[in-house]
This record gives structure tokens, C-alpha cells and sequence, in this order.
């Protein structure tokens, strides 16, 4: 059969590790470009840009101990403007460079994109990462899916990309369900739902906090009562 065929299974990783090493060098010089427009003299809103994209591309490359200072950097601008979505997407950069605050950044990251009203794709994306670390018996990943399916139920009722995006979770929270409780039909899936109450958000939003505490410890970047206290009432 084609697909087996040495020969071509040889172009074909060749092929594949040409791409790597292209797109490699292209990030290496956008590495270089946004070095060097940082050193020049920015704006603190075009200078924390920078630095958030030169992290993200650092993170890209395996060099999250040099993207660390510079995702925190721009966290701290974004904080302090309050631009809640950018404060999250630097979040995300710092989970993914992988270094020892790693985790209590993605907690951050997560407390930020539930408690805002911010993109739900970079929410989802975070509480994904939780679904990604936990282990298969553990509830948090079904409670971390159950929330990213509740965010965007809510936030994207005029999204065009509204169904694209509940399926999604939908497939995230039925994959939890099969690797968590070994689900296989919609009948065993409605008990699952039911028995861990994650068809009831003022019971698993509670819980999701719990394990964001968990990630973050004592680490805390910000206060969050204070900043609780400062979102309007409806």
C-alpha cells in the first residue's frame, strides 16, 4: 500500500523536518526584528505588545527562560490597564513557557478569564490547559470543561462562530467524560453530568475555584476581592 511505502515515508519526514527548520528560521527573525524595535523608544502600550509577542515567540521556540521576564513584564502593564484579555493571553504565554511560576500563572490566567467577560476562545484555551494537566480520575477536568462549555454558551450568543465553538467543548467535555468515567452513550453521559453536578455553574464555579487556588498557592498577583469589588453590578 502507498501510505507504507519507505521511500516515501522518508520524503515525507524529510519534508516535514524542511518545514520545521523554515518555520524555525522565520520565528528566529521575527525574534530578532521585535528585539530590536523593543530597544528602540515605545510607548508602555506599544513596548508591552512587544514584549508579549516576543515571549509568545520565545515560548514557540523553547526558550521560556527568557520569555518569562518579558510575558511577566507585560502582565504587569496590561494589570495596571486594566485590559483584562491581554493580562490573560500573557497568562497563557507563561503557563506555556514552562518555568517554576508556570502554574500559578495559568490559575491567574483562568481567574481573569472567568471572572471577565473576555474572548471565550482564550478562555477555553486556559481551561484547557487544566484539562491537559490533570489526571484522568481527577474531577477538575471535568469541571474545567464544564466551565469552558458554560463561557461560551454565554458569552457568544451573537458570535458568528457560536456553533463551532459549543460544539467544541462539547467534544472537550465528552472526551473528559470517556478518559474520566469511561462513557460510551448519551445515557451514561447524562448520569456523569448529573452525578457531578456540572449541569449547575453556582456548584462548579465554586469548585473551579477551589482549584485555582490550588494552581496558584500563594502566589497571587493581584487581589482578587479587590477587584471583585470593582466589577458593576447588573
Amino acid at each position: 500500500m502507498d501510505f507504507l511505502d519507505p521511500n516515501k515515508l522518508e520524503d515525507t519526514v524529510a519534508d516535514s523536518a524542511n518545514m520545521d527548520m523554515a518555520e524555525k528560521a522565520r520565528m528566529e527573525g521575527e525574534v530578532a526584528e521585535l528585539q530590536a524595535r523593543l530597544e528602540m523608544e515605545n510607548t508602555p502600550e506599544e513596548k508591552a505588545r512587544l514584549q508579549r509577542d516576543l515571549a509568545r515567540n520565545l515560548t514557540d521556540l523553547e526558550r521560556g527562560d527568557q520569555a518569562w521576564p518579558l510575558g511577566k513584564q507585560a502582565f504587569d502593564h496590561y494589570l495596571a490597564q486594566e485590559d483584562w484579555e491581554s493580562a490573560a493571553e500573557c497568562c497563557n504565554i507563561l503557563y506555556l513557557s514552562d518555568q517554576e511560576g508556570s502554574l500559578s500563572a495559568l490559575g491567574q490566567g483562568v481567574w481573569l478569564a472567568v471572572t471577565y467577560p473576555i474572548n471565550p476562545e482564550t478562555t477555553v484555551e486556559l481551561l484547557h490547559h487544566i484539562i491537559d494537566d490533570t489526571p484522568d480520575d481527577s474531577d477538575g477536568a471535568a469541571v474545567a470543561a464544564a466551565t469552558a462549555a458554560f463561557v461560551v454558551d454565554v458569552r457568544t450568543k451573537d458570535h458568528p462562530r457560536r456553533e463551532d465553538m459549543l460544539f467544541f467543548t462539547q467534544q472537550m467535555l465528552g472526551k473528559v467524560a470517556r478518559r474520566h468515567s469511561d462513557i460510551q452513550d448519551q445515557a451514561q453521559f447524562d448520569y456523569w453530568i448529573e452525578k457531578l453536578e456540572l449541569d449547575q455553574p453556582d456548584k462548579f464555579l465554586v469548585r473551579l475555584r477551589n482549584i485555582v487556588d490550588v494552581l496558584v498557592q500563594e502566589d497571587w498577583w493581584f487581589d482578587r476581592d479587590e477587584l471583585r469589588a470593582r466589577i458593576p453590578e447588573d
